[in-house]
């Protein structure tokens, strides 16, 4: 009876493995699992790490050699005899010692190298050992700079061809794909999980037919980061999306709606339909919302105002001579036909000069500091001629000139941690740890009037930093709407051979609290009405001196 039970479990044990070796896998499939442990390898393999081959040709070549396998047992031998072509992976003395580090583990998953339902027990194996014994050397691939704490990609050979082979659209595909997979912080945060995302992205790479196909999927990958720091610093973007023409204008949105805010000198000097104060409330049919939701999936932003901060500019342009639009001019709501031009046809404004600082009020007890617009050295005399006001503004509806611990070391009376980063661990692809980021000084001088910060969806990245060590000071008030949601140095690469971005390093609350997506929250929310903008009015400015009258409303 024992006998022929152990028979039955024999048998069904083989017939398991005859049918998984027979069993086949799919070209989305083949190259799913191809891609993964292509950047697998990279990162942790101790041979490939240290850039002993020439990376993106062994993919081109193991895409092809793939073609020709059929089943499982073809795929995962063609796996394992390219793991061992590789070299040996020497025991890692240092992999398995304890760190003191505090680790952030949201992002790391590697429960794809036990798939049993994909890989075979030795490719498995072979993985699990390779993780084991990683790397530990310096990559070829990446560095970390120690100066702006944030991950440095090097040696990559990105391709110059617009609309590349179907192996090289791939091997771009691929290298983004694990780029955020084991270096992006916020990875964990995305709409649509990304381990979902490479076999969606597959096809759409390889069944493009031209250029701007190519182009349309590139931006689409982009977008599924879901951050606001991402973007192509290419015109392919706005030429293939929305046109080369534009309207000659500048907007600004309150109330999903868009505001002319300045209409732009043409080199024609021929006059044109817009107004400024002109409302739009439809471009060629569309409302702003549905604009916003028909463009969404292309354009990268952490949340909806972010969108909207995007696709108000974007949606100025066509291919066509003229755009439609339905606007509200003095209370009359009318349709007109407004002329595009060509970029160059358009007249660039000249910046204006902007002050940095100024009173608010003839007894000079407000003062007002543009954060934008100030240098570092600049910091100490401003201060001196605010030192004895009640109040200061800080206007942070801007980006700044890296003044976040100059202006901390005036405001903050301590050392004060104001910032929790998660920074990449370097020996453990795909882990992060805690780092705590501090402000200030000991400074029992520290300015003790009240301090308000003025914030909107344009207060991104280094302006949110900034706007995180005001709070830390006894007496600040954050006044406006939500900042951008987009904090973290940046991890600068190419894609369409146009350099694109996304945030590399982590930031959170002091206590762990997310600021990703969600930005800062202001203490009081005040957002610009169409109204207000073309009464000149600034409400989220006004909103602050009318508190500092009223102290009774801070509290």
């Amino acid at each position: 009876m024992l006998k022929n039970y152990f028979l039955g479990v024999a048998f069904l044990l083989f017939n398991c493995q005859f049918l998984f070796s027979q069993e086949q896998l799919s070209e989305n499939q083949k190259l799913e699992q191809l891609c993964k442990v292509w950047g697998f390898l990279k990162y942790y393999h101790p041979q490939v790490a240290v850039g002993t081959f020439d990376w993106d040709a062994q993919l081109i070549s193991k895409i092809q050699e793939s073609e020709n396998t059929n089943t499982k047992k073809e795929f995962n031998a063609l796996l394992a005899n390219w793991i061992d072509q590789l070299g040996e992976v020497k025991k890692c003395k240092t992999c398995k010692k304890n760190s003191d580090k505090k680790y952030f583990l949201k992002n790391f998953d590697l429960s794809w190298t036990d798939d049993k339902n994909i890989f075979s027990d030795d490719v498995i194996n072979k993985l699990n050992y390779i993780e084991e014994n990683r790397n530990q050397a310096e990559n070829h691939y990446y560095f970390f700079d120690k100066k702006l704490e944030k991950i440095g990609i090097q040696n990559e050979k990105y391709t110059t061809d617009l609309y590349p082979t179907k192996e090289l659209r791939l091997v771009e595909l691929f290298r983004y794909w694990n780029l955020i997979e084991y270096f992006f912080p916020y990875k964990y945060q995305t709409d649509q999980k990304w381990s979902s995302v490479l076999p969606e992205m597959i096809p759409k790479f390889l069944n493009t037919n031209n250029q701007k196909d190519y182009a349309l999927a590139t931006f689409e990958l982009l977008a599924k980061t879901d951050d606001s720091h991402v973007v192509l610093k290419s015109s392919d973007s706005t030429k293939y999306l929305f046109g080369t023409r534009k309207l000659p204008i500048e907007v600004v949105s309150a109330e999903n709606k868009i505001v002319v805010s300045k209409v732009l000198d043409r080199k024609s000097g021929e006059e044109v339909a817009l107004q400024t104060d002109d409302v739009i409330l439809e471009i060629n049919g569309e409302t702003i919302p549905d604009l916003v939701n028909k463009y969404s999936k292309y354009i990268s932003a952490s949340n909806s105002w972010g969108k909207l901060r995007s696709i108000k500019n974007l949606v100025l342009w066509s291919n066509n001579p003229n755009i439609n639009l339905k606007i509200e001019r003095k209370g009359i709501v009318q349709n007109i036909d407004a002329k595009t031009y060509f970029i160059n046809d358009i007249i660039k404004p000249q910046k204006a000069d902007v002050e940095k600082w100024k009173f608010l009020d003839e007894e000079q007890k407000i003062g007002y500091i543009n954060v934008g617009a100030v240098e570092i050295n600049d910091v100490a005399g401003i201060f001196k001629n605010l030192k004895n006001t009640e109040a200061i503004i800080f206007d942070i509806r801007n980006y700044p000139k890296g003044t976040t611990q100059a202006f901390s070391f005036q405001l903050i009376p301590k050392i004060t941690n104001y910032y929790s980063w998660m920074l990449p661990d370097l020996q453990y692809p795909g882990k992060y740890y805690e780092e705590k980021g501090y402000v200030g000084r000991k400074n029992a001088n520290n300015y003790k009037g009240k301090v308000i910060a003025l914030v909107n969806e344009t207060t991104q990245s280094q302006a949110e930093t900034l706007t995180m060590m005001l709070k830390q000071h006894p007496n600040c008030t954050v006044i406006g709407s939500n900042t951008a949601g987009a904090n973290g140095n940046v991890v600068r690469l190419k894609m369409l051979n146009a350099e694109t971005q996304y945030s590399g390093l982590g930031a959170f609350y002091p206590d762990g609290r997310e600021t990703q997506r969600i930005g800062l929250v202001p203490n009081i929310e005040v957002k610009p009405t169409v109204k207000g903008i073309l009464e000149k009015r600034d409400e989220v400015l006004e909103k602050a001196l009318m508190l500092i009258n009223e102290p009774l409303l801070l509290k």
